[in-house]
């Protein structure tokens, strides 16, 4: 069916913008306040579900309340009673979206880079101290006024108005996969991390021209989110800064709470990585991060030491101790360190391995004194057991004591 040409007697369809699942944007004249604006016509098929109309309407009047410059004002927004179609009456953004420029350019530079991404925090930290989580930060959702150089935020809301209805219970997927946070992609509440992490990929696709994590499947993407380490951003951008490198892939960790605590965090963090320098929030970050692993490996060495004795005559293998914690005066210092920790723990588990093995040689050799030693009558005497399982107690304990 053909889209109406006139929407509540005021809007005049003129263009379509784009289209998807959910609704298809056109850009219009309201006749009345003679101005162009955008209405997002809602899909046909959406409009016989009661619970979806009923939460979109509740969400469109929680993005209508938001107004600040990083933000796509929501004019107004009902049914039209013509074409019985719902719809959302938004401002004009004369200006491609990212997703537009990503097709053309592949990827950006770094300062047009971080002012996006900057201006998108702006926008999210206003919008979050608000009570709202927009739940579908993707470049598509990322528009440029190119007349102010100014990038805005659209469709607030649209997502938790589609939550738990009828087109997610027959599996399609809202918004782009690639670019929800491991919580959501876990069906759990969106929280303002979450959106902070959607952005982090904006952030390190804008850059690297690629995704984070590449995936052929929903289910690859969810087990890369939790298994995998993200690459380094100057693995593909030598000229980009350590410091911004890690300040956006702080907001991918898997962790809701190893992230930025608020978007306005995260643009001083990009703010300042883009001239070598690092926040209180990127150190805070890193070093939270480097406890972590220390506490993880703490957690397996104990693990170890509290495991089942070895069977008799196998001395089991000691956990080297883990070196205390430095302080580190960057993420990219922390990191180092956390390497050069890493390291010097292997050399400690290779040289207890060593000395275990020189355990279970020195056991065997007291073994075999005790069975070739003979009695007075010249025979071969049986060992005594008690004897040789203390000798090869003291053994270990000498090597405990000494490697510690």
């Amino acid at each position: 069916m053909s889209p109406p040409t006139r929407i509540a007697g005021r809007y005049v369809i003129e263009r379509r913008l784009g289209a998807g699942g959910m609704s298809t944007v056109f850009q219009a004249n309201d006749t009345v306040l003679e101005r162009p604006v955008a209405v997002k016509l809602l899909a046909e098929h959406l409009a016989d579900d009661d619970a979806f109309v009923a939460r979109f309407r509740r969400e469109a009047l929680a993005a209508a309340r938001l107004q600040h410059p990083n933000v796509v004002q929501v004019f107004d927004s009902g049914e039209d009673s013509q074409s019985h179609r719902h719809y959302i009456v938004m401002e004009y953004v004369d200006g491609p979206s990212c997703a537009d420029l990503l097709r053309e350019r592949k990827r950006f530079g770094l300062d047009e880079t971080v002012h996006t991404v900057r201006d998108a925090c702006h926008g999210l930290d206003y919008a979050h101290r608000a009570g709202v989580i927009h739940r579908d930060v993707k470049p598509g959702n990322l528009l440029v006024a190119e007349e102010m150089s100014t990038t805005k935020l659209a469709d607030f809301g649209i997502a938790k108005a589609a939550e738990q209805t009828r087109i997610t219970q027959v599996g399609s997927v809202l918004g782009t996969a690639a670019y929800l946070s491991p919580e959501q992609a876990r069906g759990d509440e969106s929280g303002p991390a979450s959106d902070i992490y959607s952005l982090g990929v904006c952030a390190y696709q804008f850059l690297t021209g690629r995704l984070p994590h590449e995936y052929a499947s929903l289910t690859e993407l969810a087990l890369k989110q939790q298994q995998d380490s993200v690459t380094p951003i100057t693995d593909y951008r030598p000229d980009v800064p350590t410091e911004l490198d890690e300040a956006i892939r702080l907001c991918l960790e898997r962790e809701p709470g190893n992230r930025y605590a608020t978007a306005l965090e995260m643009a001083k963090a990009i703010e300042a990585g883009v001239h070598g320098e690092t926040t209180a929030a990127t150190r805070r970050l890193a070093l939270s991060d480097y406890d972590t692993t220390r506490a993880i490996d703490a957690t397996a060495a104990t693990q170890a030491l509290r495991s089942p004795a070895a069977p008799e005559g196998r001395p089991p293998t000691r956990v080297a101790p883990l070196p205390a914690a430095q302080p580190a005066g960057t993420p990219a210092e922390a990191r180092r360190a956390q390497a050069e920790a890493s390291r010097k723990a292997a050399a400690r588990r290779r040289w207890g391995t060593f000395l275990a093995l020189l355990a279970v040689l020195a056991a065997i050799a007291v073994v075999a004194l005790a069975l070739l030693s003979q009695n007075d009558s010249g025979g071969p005497t049986a060992p005594d057991a008690d004897n040789v399982e203390q000798q090869i107690q003291q053994l270990r304990d000498f090597l405990r004591e000494n490697t510690r």
